[in-house]
């Protein structure tokens, strides 16, 4: 695994505890590598929205945060060039 691979963001997901009446659960973009760390060390990891938490469930099962999504896309924007100046 080359150094560009280990540092795209892979979806995972908060786990903080359920109050009642709370639904809103998403996953969040984090950085491959600090994934693998936290699951080895079980260190937090930090979303591109600013979350931290330990990551333990299956993203799959809920929608992709908002704030991270938008800066991703951002991201991959000004990876690729584009870009709406002139």
């Amino acid at each position: 695994m080359n150094q560009e691979t280990s540092q795209k963001p892979l979806i995972v997901t908060e786990t903080v505890p359920l109050e009642p009446g709370d639904h809103e659960r998403y996953s969040h973009y984090v950085r491959k590598d600090k994934v693998v760390e936290s699951a080895v060390m079980g260190t937090p990891v930090v979303a591109l929205c600013g979350k931290v938490w330990i990551p333990n469930r299956d993203p799959e099962k809920f929608p992709v945060c908002p704030e991270c999504k938008e800066i991703y896309e951002g991201m991959k924007a000004n990876e690729s060039g584009d870009s709406s100046e002139g």
